[in-house]
């Protein structure tokens, strides 16, 4: 759960990322809010696109298991992973 929390964060921030760098490069004050003033609406729908998008796809990516999970186990001394039937 954390794992897919901080890469939807990581996605969410990277516009912004970007437009700083972008800022920086242009030799503009990346810490002045006016830098950031008229883009900050259209940064943050960039990143809910992409974290929006990214769920999408990871949804039609993963395998999806319709038989029941056997948790892992001991059969014979031996440890069995835990897998679909």
């Amino acid at each position: 759960m954390t794992r897919a929390f901080l890469q939807g964060l990581v996605l969410f921030l990277l516009p912004f990322v970007l437009f700083g760098v972008y800022l920086v490069i242009r030799r503009r004050n990346a810490l002045a809010w006016s830098s950031w003033s008229d883009q900050s609406l259209w940064l943050t729908i960039a990143g809910l696109v992409m974290v929006i998008a990214s769920l999408v796809v990871t949804g039609f990516m993963t395998d999806h298991h319709t038989g029941a999970f056997v948790p892992t186990h001991i059969e014979n001394g031996r440890v069995v992973p835990g897998q679909f039937q």
